[in-house]
């Protein structure tokens, strides 16, 4: 049996020394100011039309096809780093927190309230620095209502992720994936 205490100490972060290397935003600084206060004001908004809302995600660098549908309060990080294929449906509250490209199929279904995140540290490391890596969701896929897809994920085609479940890694072609269910009081007994 392993002894306890042959665990690695850990790692105190010093943060005041983190410096982002390796991390391109891809864009200059006027360039992502200029995205945060549209995105801010008018993408995010209820009234902002869908048409619309496509069109200045394209004029900001995204790349996205035909019948897209884009909800209100969809939170992207950078545009130009994002590919959305033909007829996908992205809705509202989703956060697509991309550091690093994203690329969703087509027919794909982003359900409410999902977090692609393709940023992360290095716990180990004394900075904390950057452990970031792309995501890509194939065509076909649905990820339910709160999900997380985490840095580095690939979804493969026509599967699904349940509600609220967390992906770390690749999902084959077809699979589902569920979150564990909560136990009633009942149940423990």
């Amino acid at each position: 049996m392993a002894d306890p205490t042959d665990r690695p100490k850990p790692v105190r972060h010093e943060l005041s020394a983190f410096s982002g290397a390796g991390y391109d935003k891809g864009r200059r600084t006027s360039w992502q100011v200029a995205w945060l206060v549209v995105s801010g004001t008018i993408l995010v908004r209820w009234w902002c039309p869908v048409g619309l809302r496509i069109r200045i995600l394209r004029w900001f660098g995204a790349t996205i096809g035909e019948g897209v549908l884009i909800r209100h309060r969809v939170r992207i990080h950078w545009p130009w780093k994002l590919t959305v294929g033909n007829n996908s449906w992205i809705g509202e509250d989703t956060w697509i927190l991309n550091l690093e490209p994203v690329s969703i199929g087509a027919d794909v279904c982003i359900s409410q309230g999902v977090l692609l995140c393709t940023g992360s540290h290095l716990r180990h490391s004394p900075t904390f620095e950057f452990d970031n890596a792309p995501i890509v969701i194939e065509d076909g896929a649905w990820v339910a209502a709160r999900a997380t897809i985490l840095r580095g994920s690939r979804i493969g085609e026509d599967s699904v992720i349940g509600a609220t479940a967390l992906v770390s890694g690749n999902v084959p072609a077809g699979a589902t994936v569920f979150a564990p269910r909560a136990n009633t009081p009942d149940s423990l007994r």
